[in-house]
Formats: C-alpha cells, sequence, structure tokens
C-alpha cells in the first residue's frame, strides 16, 4: 500500500463526459501508469476509489458515493493494488464499457 496527499486541481473534464468524475490529485511524483484500487482521504474519511495514473504527477480519482466540490482541498490516497496497465480506446463506448468493469473489479476487491 502506498499513501499519498496532494491538492485537488482542475482537469480537462473527460472523466465527467465519460459519466465518471474524478478528483484531479496534483502529487510531487508519477505513479506507474495504470488503474488502481484504493481510498481517498477526505477530511478524514474514507472513500472507495477507482484510481487512474495518467503520469504528469497527477492521479485521478472516481470516488465511489461521493458527492462535493473538492477543487483546491487536500486529500489523502491510499494505493491498495493495481488493478490493470493503461490502455488506449478506439472509442468513448469501449472506455465507458472498461471504465465499469474496472470499477466493479475494484468494488469486489475492496469490499473484502
Amino acid at each position: 500500500m502506498k499513501n499519498i496527499s496532494g491538492k485537488v486541481v482542475r482537469g480537462i473534464q473527460k472523466g465527467r463526459k465519460l459519466g465518471f468524475p474524478t478528483a484531479n490529485i496534483k502529487v510531487n511524483f508519477d505513479l506507474d501508469f495504470g488503474i488502481y484500487a484504493g481510498h481517498i482521504i477526505i477530511a478524514g474519511k474514507k472513500y472507495n476509489s477507482a484510481i487512474y495514473s495518467p503520469g504528469d504527477k497527477i492521479i485521478e480519482a472516481f470516488i465511489f458515493d461521493f458527492s462535493g466540490d473538492l477543487y483546491d482541498k487536500k486529500v489523502g490516497v491510499e494505493i491498495i493494488k493495481k488493478i490493470r496497465d493503461k490502455k488506449n480506446f478506439k472509442s468513448d463506448a469501449e472506455a465507458i464499457k472498461q471504465i465499469t468493469k474496472d470499477i466493479s473489479k475494484i468494488k469486489k476487491l475492496l469490499e473484502k
């Protein structure tokens, strides 16, 4: 498990467009590209999350069962397990299908 913290910054809203809004967290290192299961800690409360590392010292977190404005707030990140490597998709529909599978897998993993 890896523990990280960082400030939530504005992104390009691609996750939101696909139906999976993410908190874009600026960190001081690059995590290997890929999809991870983990937790986001907001004001001391843990939320299960699907975490994407695209590089550029950013981690994108789709936070399960959370809604609210996190811009400019500091959050904690716990990386539990890498789920898969980064993939490129031919269409938004293909990406949505894979993200849905990833979220299902992450939820099962984090329920244990």
